[in-house]
């Protein structure tokens, strides 16, 4: 039976743990091969066997997204095996300690902008000729309600997550007329990750839905496709 996605090459950053790693196992599932990025190696090396179990296809690229040079040295490295990207999800994300503005601990402010605000302008800027090169090179940025609707002690994070929409919304106005590239931003809403358990430490994780609720939808979207500049919450 062929699969919806036989023949695409997807990119998934923060494949490691959480909704990148759900992603990559359902793009995988649904056919395409998926490049699984993130610093943990053993963690993608668990992501990748269990790829492998269910008949996928992948490859493991260790990057921290914080180097200099790392999405470059990535991006050369998938450019001298592939001719294209038809698949770029950005998953990987930093969540700063909770807190007052006047509060903010400042190193690791500096490590959200840079794993949520350069690495996603890097990533755009050496993956675009990739992405131009597909029939249809799809972006999927996973972002948070809190980048749009400011709260009380999520300024850290929400300020970087409104950078990352603008980024992403500037690129799909600037790639739309010229291309086939098209850009969503995906708020995943609330989510059974380490990420919320590290914001609300007393919640029940059954209580929200599991990552693979997020992952499918992100499937249906590549599948379905979707307009430019595409934008949902996933509710479940």
């Amino acid at each position: 039976m062929t699969k919806p996605l036989d023949g695409k090459l997807a990119l998934i950053t923060g494949a490691s743990k959480g909704i990148g790693a759900a992603t990559a196992k359902a793009l995988a599932q649904a056919g395409a091969h998926v490049v699984l990025t993130g610093r943990d190696v053993r963690s993608l090396e668990k992501v990748e066997d269990a790829i492998h179990e269910v008949g996928g296809a992948s490859t493991i690229a260790p990057v921290d997204l914080g180097e200099s040079d790392g999405i470059a040295r990535l991006a050369s490295a998938i450019a001298g095996r592939w001719d294209k990207l038809d698949y770029l999800v950005i998953s990987a994300a930093y969540l700063p300690t909770l807190s007052p503005v006047t509060q903010i601990d400042g190193k690791q402010f500096s490590q959200a902008v840079t794993t949520n605000l350069l690495a996603t302008q890097a990533l755009l800027a050496n993956f675009d000729p990739l992405l131009k090169r597909a029939e249809a090179g799809r972006v999927i940025g996973l972002t948070s309600s809190v980048g749009n609707e400011p709260r009380a002690y999520w300024s850290a994070y929400g300020a970087t997550k409104a950078a990352f929409d603008n980024l992403l919304d500037s690129y799909a106005q600037e790639v739309e007329k010229i291309g086939n590239v098209r850009v969503a931003n995906i708020d995943p809403g609330a989510t059974r990750t380490a990420m919320r358990a590290k914001a609300y430490p007393g919640e029940d994780p059954q209580t929200v839905k599991p990552p693979e609720d997020v992952a499918a939808r992100i499937v249906e979207l590549l599948v379905d496709d979707f307009p430019t500049r595409h934008r949902e919450r996933v509710e479940g």
